[in-house]
Order: C-alpha cells, then sequence, then structure tokens
C-alpha cells in the first residue's frame, strides 16, 4: 500500500463524528439553573466536587437546596487514581442513579469514570487504556457537569483520565462516547476569583487541545473549522482573563467557550505529540497537566518554525491569517511570543523540573498520537529539555 502524502493526511476519510453533550447550558449564571434540573427528575443523586467549591460563594448560596437533592457528596483532592475510583464505587454501588460533578477537569474526570465504573462488574484498572484487559461496555449513570475552570474540556469530552504515579504509573483514560456527560452547565462566572496561575494553566490547556485537533492528521473541514473557532475565542480571552470588569467578564466566557471547543474537537481528531508526551510525564509528576501543555507548545511551536512539513506550513498559514490577519513573520514563532507577552502570568518559569532519569522513562512510553509527522526520541528529548532547561 502506498504511503499518505500530506495532502491526503489533510484530506484524511474526510468524515467527522461529533460526540457531545445531549444538552449544553451555556452563559453567566447558568449555574442556577442546576437545582431546577435535579428536581426535574428526582433520583438519588452523588455530588463530586472539590474542597474550594464547597468553600466558595457559589455553594453558600446553593447549598440549602442542593442538599435536598443529593444524598452525598466526594471531595475530589487530586487526579484520581484506580483505587480512589474503586473506593467510590464500593461505597455507592446500588444508592446512586445520578451525579453531578462541579469543579476542575480532575473531578469531572473522577465523576466521569466512577459513573462508568459503577455500572461495570471488574476493578477499574481491568478497563484503563495503556494497562487494562477488558474493553469498557456502552453503560454509565447519567452525569451533570459544572467546570469551575476553563481549560480541560472535560465536560464534553468521551474520556475520563485516571492517574496512578505510585503502583502501576499510569495516566490513562477509560473511553465511550457514551462517557461524555448527558448534561453541561457551563457558568463563566465560576471562573472569577481564580488565582492566575489556574486561569493561564488551564487556558493554555484549553488552546493545545484545539492546536493540536486542528493539527492532527485526522482533522476534516469540519474539526478545523471547530477549532478554529475555539481558537479566536481563545485569542480574545487570553490577555484579560483576569480582569474584574466587562472586558474580564467576556474574556471568561470566550475562555469557557474555547474550552468546551476543545473538548469536543479532540474528541473527533485527538491530539498531538504534546499530549503524547504530557501523558507520560503526568504519570510519574505531580505536575499541573496545563503548565505541561504549555512548556511543551512553545518547544514544539519552536520546531514548527524550522519545520518543512508542507502540511504543517499551510495550516500555520491558514491558522496566522485567521488569528493576526495583520500580522507579518513566521506564523509559529509569532504564536510563541504573542501567547507569552500577552499571559496574565508567565507560568512557564523557573518551577521543579524533570531529571535525566524521568525524561528517559517518558521518552520510552511517550508517542506523536495524531501529529502530521511522527517525532523521533531525539526530537521529543529536545522538546522536553527546552521546556525544562533545568533538567
Amino acid at each position: 500500500m502506498l504511503a499518505k502524502t500530506w495532502k491526503d493526511a489533510l484530506v484524511s476519510d474526510n468524515l467527522s463524528e461529533l460526540y457531545s453533550n445531549q444538552r449544553t447550558l451555556f452563559g453567566r449564571g447558568s449555574l442556577d439553573k442546576l437545582i431546577p434540573l435535579l428536581a426535574a427528575e428526582p433520583q438519588p443523586t452523588l455530588l463530586f466536587c472539590g474542597r474550594s467549591f464547597l468553600q466558595g460563594p457559589a455553594y453558600e448560596r446553593l447549598k440549602s437546596a442542593l442538599n435536598d437533592h443529593i444524598i452525598g457528596y466526594e471531595i475530589v483532592r487530586h487526579e484520581a487514581s484506580p483505587a480512589d475510583i474503586d473506593g467510590w464505587v464500593s461505597r455507592w454501588r446500588g444508592h446512586v442513579d445520578r451525579v453531578v460533578a462541579i469543579g476542575g477537569g480532575s473531578v469531572l474526570d473522577a465523576a466521569k469514570a466512577f459513573s462508568a465504573m459503577i455500572q461495570h462488574p471488574l476493578p477499574t484498572a481491568r478497563y484503563l487504556e495503556k494497562v487494562g484487559d477488558t474493553p469498557v461496555q456502552p453503560i454509565t449513570l447519567p452525569l451533570i457537569a459544572v467546570p469551575t475552570t476553563a481549560g480541560t474540556g472535560s465536560e464534553a469530552t468521551q474520556n475520563a483520565v485516571v492517574t496512578d504515579q505510585h503502583d502501576i504509573q499510569v495516566k490513562a483514560s477509560l473511553r465511550h462516547p457514551v462517557f461524555v456527560p448527558r448534561t453541561a452547565i457551563l457558568d463563566p462566572d465560576l471562573l472569577k476569583g481564580s488565582p492566575d496561575k489556574v486561569l493561564v494553566t488551564c487556558g493554555i490547556d484549553a488552546f493545545t487541545h484545539l492546536f493540536e485537533a486542528y493539527l492532527s492528521n485526522k482533522g476534516t473541514l469540519f474539526t478545523r473549522q471547530l477549532a478554529l473557532t475555539g481558537l479566536r475565542q481563545f485569542v480574545q480571552a487570553w490577555p484579560t482573563l483576569n480582569r474584574e470588569d466587562e472586558e474580564g467578564d467576556k474574556a471568561r466566557e470566550a475562555m469557557m467557550m474555547a474550552s468546551w471547543l476543545g473538548g469536543v474537537c479532540l474528541n473527533s481528531a485527538g491530539l498531538g505529540v504534546i499530549h503524547g508526551i504530557a501523558g507520560e510525564i503526568g504519570a510519574i509528576k505531580p505536575f499541573h497537566h496545563g503548565e505541561v501543555c504549555g512548556r511543551l507548545l512553545f518547544s514544539f511551536l519552536d520546531r514548527l518554525a524550522e519545520s518543512q512539513h508542507a502540511g504543517q506550513q499551510q495550516l500555520m498559514c491558514e491558522l496566522h491569517q485567521q488569528l493576526f490577519p495583520h500580522a507579518t513573520g513566521c506564523p509559529a514563532r509569532y504564536l510563541k511570543e504573542w501567547l507569552q507577552q500577552q499571559a496574565i502570568t508567565p507560568f512557564w518559569l523557573a518551577g521543579p523540573a524533570l531529571s535525566s532519569e524521568e525524561t528517559e522513562w517518558v521518552l520510552a512510553r511517550a508517542n506523536s498520537k495524531n501529529a502530521l509527522l511522527n517525532y523521533s526520541r531525539d526530537e521529543m528529548r529536545e522538546m522536553i529539555v527546552q521546556a525544562w532547561p533545568g533538567n
């Protein structure tokens, strides 16, 4: 069989499948729709959330009514492990018919994994990508997902990310189209008051989802147009995410939309080498996933600037014209400079590093995923060393 050319890759099979929520509520104040949704169909409901939500103003305002509609809650303190999920399933199996998740990506992923695994008989690790031996079944509890950060897009994805940094050292997904939350409530006001570091590292995660889906070898006209819509929203939002005025409100709305679209796009087009490396780093290091993606993104953009791959060049030129129509120069270099100059805080500076041994462990497992090019181990090593220059 003849190898595909880059033009073949850009066309792909010209078939796109869209996976998204059955119902999506978007807009400032949309969290107020949660209680009527729960009241419309009374059933035993479990809440997954983070400690910050329980200590925040939104819960203080809702807790009296919300507590009338839930039978309990689980606090998610970190990315859920297979043992965490198995413990929740053991505690609640037979008692829960619906799940509500309010929090960041870790909270939403934990709730998605629980909602699926409570319907499956075996331990979570048996179903997990990379290490499992049993396919998941198309069955899960109905889930209402309410993101309080804008980055992972987990409220719209078909995968629940599970992480074990100690026993089996893996960061992988439980994945099936039915795992997309039935309902998503996207309230940009839930981003208000978030620390700059959280806003910016989550935001760059959303950008990376959109960007890698745009450059994916599985991309089509359909998915690239969705990604471009999200990227335009990101560009509008990125410089003013933390402002406490009308511009800030508009920015948080735009970033919430970008994050959701990132989830929708990665469902259909997949991700690239940045996530092919980042997922393995997440298996052994407690780094913020968005920061990891952002650091790798900047080194990847340097590589793109030197790329002779015709498909990458064409897509970057088209993206540059869409996002920065009056700018000149190399699209990849301009994009990197703009991202760093407009960031509300320089998240890529300082911080912990990877040792040479950890780098080699990551490289032994990393891959290019759906990138247009298959990157070599040496090329990926250069990306890591540039992203963490102290290692």
